[in-house]
């Protein structure tokens, strides 16, 4: 299993450490689709019981992350077409209303970070990096508008489609696509043109769920 391993067993928080560390290695893709998690072997690694093992997986089910199959146990949960349809329209709907009431409230400050983080992504050739830079990209711009309620959820879409976003980018021409529409997306925030942000996270959402659901068909 390929987990760091990391002595908790003086740790009271033990359950949210291996929820944070299992989640992460879910979203980055190094836990794979259908890959179980063995309690014991994740104890082992981490150094404590089972109990705060199977809490972290208990989580980690809520989340949608994990799923219990019959024989096998707790397994990474693989998701279908039409799930990540139903999220990617969701996120449209919900990303474009979030950005749309953030643009009036743009710093220079907010715009100069979300500008770092697209020229970062832009100069990057490890695509381990792309989704982190495309998510702190997108957040940046987004946490302007105070509405956090509506970001957390954003974030919980975002989370249980992290790996296939990231697959996303190292398609054809994922990345190039991506560039040019992070910065569609940064100058019309720049112009302080709600609207016009509005529209473009949604094309830039929809654009990604059209080629996703491409590659996991074709799959």
């Amino acid at each position: 299993m390929k987990l760091e391993s990391v002595d908790i067993s003086q740790t009271a928080s033990a359950s949210t450490i291996v929820f944070e560390a299992l989640k992460r290695a879910i979203i980055k893709g190094e836990l794979k689709d259908g890959e179980p998690l063995r309690q014991d072997e994740i104890a082992r690694l981490f150094n404590t019981s089972r109990i705060p093992v199977r809490e972290a997986i208990s989580r980690l089910q809520e989340q949608g992350l994990v799923k219990s199959q019959r024989y096998k146990g707790a397994v990474v949960a693989g998701i279908a077409p039409e799930e990540v349809s139903e999220i990617f329209d969701f996120r449209a709907l919900l990303e474009g209303h979030v950005i749309e009431q953030a643009v009036p409230r743009m710093s220079k400050e907010t715009l100069s970070a979300a500008r770092s983080y697209c020229e970062e992504f832009v100069a990057s050739s490890d695509p381990m990096e792309w989704g982190d830079l495309n998510r702190k990209f997108h957040s940046a711009l987004y946490q302007a508008s105070g509405l956090s309620y509506h970001n957390g959820v954003v974030n919980a879409a975002l989370d249980r489609v992290d790996r296939y976003l990231r697959a996303q980018l190292t398609l054809t021409d994922g990345m190039e696509r991506a560039n040019i529409e992070h910065m569609g997306i940064l100058e019309a925030c720049e112009k302080q043109d709600a609207k016009m942000a509005c529209d473009r996270t949604r094309q830039h959402i929809l654009g990604a769920k059209t080629t996703l659901i491409n590659h996991l068909k074709s799959k």
